[in-house]
Parts: C-alpha cells; sequence; structure tokens
C-alpha cells in the first residue's frame, strides 16, 4: 500500500500593507489641508450670505452662494483702483530691482573684486534684516522729499528690500553659465551690455522669473509702508483697503466683503504662480546647485 507524499507548499499569505506605505499618503494630505484650509474659509466665507456667517452653529458649507459682496466691493469703493494700485507698485519695483540687481550680480559672479567674499555676506545679512527696521528712516525721507502720496515713496523701498536678494540668486547663475560662452561673445564683437542683455539674461530667465515673482510678491503684500506712505483714498494698495473695510456701524464688521477683498487680492498672485510654474521649478532647483 502506497501513501500519497503530503503537500507542504504553505498556503499563499495576504500581503500585508507596511504602515509606511499609508503614513506618507496620509501625512502629505494632513499637511495639504492644513494649508489650504484658511484659505478655502476665506473662499466660502466670500460666497456665504450674511445669514450663513452669522449662523450659530457655524456653517462651513454654505446650501446658498451669493455674489453679494463682491458686488459691495465695488460698488461702495473704488475696489478695481486698488487692485491697479498694487500692479503698478510691485510691477514697477520689480522691474527696478531686476534691473539694478542682475548687473550688479554678474558683477559680482565674473569680476574678481576685492574684499567679495565681505560684499556678498554684507548683501546676505541685509536680506536678514526685517523691513520694518526701516520705517523711522524712510518716513523722515519721505517727509524731507516731500514724496508723500506719491508712488515712488513705496516703489523705491520695495526695490531697494527686493535688491539684496535678487543679487544673491541671480548671482547664482551666473555662477553656473560657462565663461567659454561669454568669450566667444566677446570674439564676435559683443560688448559687456550687448553680452549681458543679448546673451547672459535670456539663458537665465528661470532666475529672472523666480527672483521677479519673489518680488512682485513681497510688494504686493507689503503692508505697514503702504498705510504709512499714501493716504490718499484712490491711491491705495489692496492690503490697505482690505483692512479699512468697515461695516454699516463701528460695531459691524462686514466678514463677507473682508473675505471678498481677500480672495480677489490673493488671485491675481495665485494665477501668477500657476503661470510661471515651470519656470520658478527650473529656478529653484538650478540655483540650489551651487552658490
Amino acid at each position: 500500500m502506497t501513501t500519497q507524499p503530503l503537500d507542504r507548499t504553505p498556503s499563499p499569505s495576504k500581503p500585508s500593507i507596511s504602515w509606511k506605505q499609508w503614513a506618507l499618503p496620509l501625512s502629505v494630505g494632513l499637511i495639504v489641508v492644513f494649508c489650504l484650509a484658511p484659505a478655502l474659509w476665506q473662499l466660502l466665507t466670500s460666497f456665504k450670505t450674511n445669514e450663513a456667517i452669522a449662523a450659530i452653529p457655524t456653517v462651513y458649507f454654505p446650501s446658498e452662494f451669493t455674489l453679494e459682496h463682491y458686488q459691495e466691493l465695488f460698488e461702495r469703493r473704488p475696489f478695481f483702483n486698488y487692485m491697479l494700485n498694487s500692479f503698478v507698485v510691485a510691477t514697477l519695483s520689480t522691474v527696478l530691482a531686476l534691473g539694478l540687481g542682475s548687473p550688479a550680480a554678474y558683477a559680482l559672479a565674473r569680476l574678481r573684486l576685492q574684499g567679495e567674499s565681505i560684499l556678498v555676506g554684507a548683501i546676505l545679512v541685509v536680506t536678514l534684516f526685517p523691513p520694518i527696521l526701516l520705517f523711522l528712516g524712510l518716513l523722515n525721507v519721505v517727509q524731507a522729499l516731500n514724496l508723500g502720496n506719491n508712488y515712488l515713496s513705496l516703489i523705491l523701498p520695495y526695490a531697494a528690500i527686493n535688491l539684496p536678494l535678487t543679487i544673491l540668486v541671480m548671482r547664482s547663475f551666473f555662477q553656473q553659465l560657462p565663461r567659454d560662452l561669454e568669450d566667444s561673445a566677446k570674439v564676435d564683437g559683443y560688448s559687456t551690455v550687448g553680452l549681458l542683455l543679448n546673451i547672459v539674461l535670456p539663458l537665465t530667465l528661470p532666475a529672472l522669473a523666480t527672483t521677479g515673482i519673489l518680488a512682485f510678491i513681497t510688494a504686493w503684500n507689503e503692508f505697514i509702508f503702504a498705510l504709512t506712505f499714501i493716504t490718499a483714498e484712490p491711491m491705495k494698495t489692496i492690503p490697505v483697503a482690505a483692512s479699512q473695510l468697515g461695516g454699516a456701524s463701528i460695531f459691524e464688521v462686514p466678514f463677507g466683503p473682508i473675505a471678498a477683498a481677500t480672495v480677489l487680492g490673493t488671485l491675481p498672485l495665485v494665477l501668477l504662480v500657476l503661470f510661471f510654474q515651470r519656470q520658478i521649478i527650473r529656478g529653484l532647483t538650478s540655483g540650489a546647485v551651487k552658490g
């Protein structure tokens, strides 16, 4: 009598899911929710009715949406002028910072200057200073030059604040460019200015886009200087105008119009970053290779 051999091959077990496989997506999801929750709350509040905003318990997702708060912004205040003022000031200060910072960064990257390391270190230290330290000095300058209620009282300080960061970022990019390319351009008859405008700057567009957007956002969101140096109602910028929105009485806080003003003030920055996102990523990753 023969016996059949026992089949001792182990039965396939169900694959176990390691905690590391779900911990990372869960962490990323929580971080995204944590970062976007305030923006989503402002967006929903701007579309809520006044009854939903004042309701107790809090209404997180309203069942009824309205554009009343946005209409109120443009009917009661010249909000389009505020947006235009912010755009003009931020754009001109950014162009000025890039126009002055790029040649300075190119000189630091290519010329052998005495005390170059000390100069670069001083520029780095200046970037760490909060702009509020310049407030009293700038106030005296604005009063002495009679620049109150003048766009120059904002454009020049914003450009000066963004200038050190522009120099450091652009210098890092200029150092990565091969010198042979510049030598070949000089052989072809390019001057230093022509070389910088026609050869070097087009190759550093990611750096220009990254630095320009950072400078633009800084100028767009600045509040203290804009609140102090500009008091004329038609010349105010968005942060100041949004902070001065009032209700029908001193005891009423217009949460809806404030949320709408916040959304309108943030939307151009979001669109700008989304439009230049590739250049920003290239600029940040390339600029981190070599300092």
